[in-house]
This record gives structure tokens, C-alpha cells and sequence, in this order.
């Protein structure tokens, strides 16, 4: 989650307890400004619509802030499925993680 207003606006608002402050704080879509590197953006494509939306604003946000280095979108997996196929230095995540190395 890159903005937390929406989480704030949901039912989980009942137990997760921000107020703006926290919001903001909490929110990397707030802190552009400070990133100093390329930055991998990856969502799963079975992701929850709403997982997807902010990942593809965030990487919009860091393209116009220039630090976007890859947007990878997992075919068929989701946000806990992704982070597995690094293991695999041909499938796209590690592509790009590894490309922000130089190793590809």
C-alpha cells in the first residue's frame, strides 16, 4: 500500500487507527522527495483491484518524479505468489531487480 487514505476510508478502519498524521507519514506516495534510487514496481495480476490501482499510481508517481525503474505485472500470480518467482532469474521481477545491479 502506497497511500493509506484508502485504508482509512474502508472497514478496516475500525482497527487500524490512523489519523492524518500517521497517514501521511505512513504513505511513500507523500515522500517522493526523498527517494535517491530507481525504484521496481510489481503487482500480481490476481491481485485485489484495489493492490493494483495503487501500485500502477505509485509507479506513475515515481515515472514524473524520474525514479521508476521498472513497473513488472505478475501474469496469473498475486501479491504473495510475485515475491516468489525472484528465486527465478529469467522470470521479469528478478529480470528487473537484477538489472538495477547491472547483473542482467
Amino acid at each position: 500500500m502506497y497511500d493509506l487514505k484508502p485504508v482509512r476510508l474502508s472497514a478496516r478502519s475500525s482497527y487500524v487507527k490512523f489519523d492524518d498524521r500517521s497517514e501521511h507519514a505512513l504513505s511513500p506516495i507523500r515522500h517522493l522527495a526523498r527517494l535517491r534510487c530507481p525504484v521496481v514496481v510489481a503487482y500480481g495480476e490476481r491481485d485485489s483491484p484495489e493492490f493494483q490501482r495503487q501500485a500502477r499510481e505509485w509507479a506513475e508517481a515515481l515515472r514524473a518524479a524520474g525514479r521508476l525503474h521498472a513497473l513488472v505485472v505478475g501474469e496469473g500470480l498475486n501479491h504473495f505468489e510475485l515475491p516468489e518467482t525472484l528465486a527465478d532469474a529469467r522470470s521479469p521481477l528478478a529480470r528487473a531487480a537484477l538489472s538495477l545491479v547491472g547483473s542482467t
